[in-house]
């Protein structure tokens, strides 16, 4: 398994969701997930609860990615911007870090259509939960 398959293995919702990790460093996490029927709202367009649940996970692991040895993390603010409606297609999301503090680290996550264009960004915040 590649670090990234090891990375989603932990995560169950993302599992289930259909995102697939393609890339995962402490500077840059990029994910894919494909549009279809059952991720849909009305008139074919992808739910925002899709979107955003891609977002939180690889806002997620590009937090855990940058945590001290030991430490969890977990979100503590998350806001999107919904831009334009995917209909079709693959999403790539593309999460940098904003922000790596000793208390929080801030995630910033640019959601792509199959064109590229942006379609959604996410801002968020994770708490630097430390070892016990």
């Amino acid at each position: 398994m590649t670090g990234a398959e090891l990375l989603l293995a932990q995560l169950p919702f993302a599992r289930m969701l259909g995102v697939r990790l393609v890339v995962a460093t402490r500077e840059e996490v990029r994910a894919e997930l494909d549009w279809s029927p059952e991720r849909c709202t009305v008139k074919s367009v992808m739910h925002g609860g899709a979107l955003m649940g891609l977002a939180d996970t690889v806002g997620g692991v590009l937090a855990y990615l940058n945590l001290p040895a030991g430490a969890q993390t977990s979100t503590v603010e998350s806001k999107t911007n919904f831009l334009r409606a995917v209909r079709s297609g693959t999403v790539t999301a593309l999460a940098r870090p904003l922000h790596v503090g000793a208390q929080f680290i801030v995630a910033q996550t640019d959601l792509l259509d199959d064109t590229g264009t942006l379609a959604a960004r996410t801002t968020q915040t994770q708490a630097v939960l430390p070892a016990r």
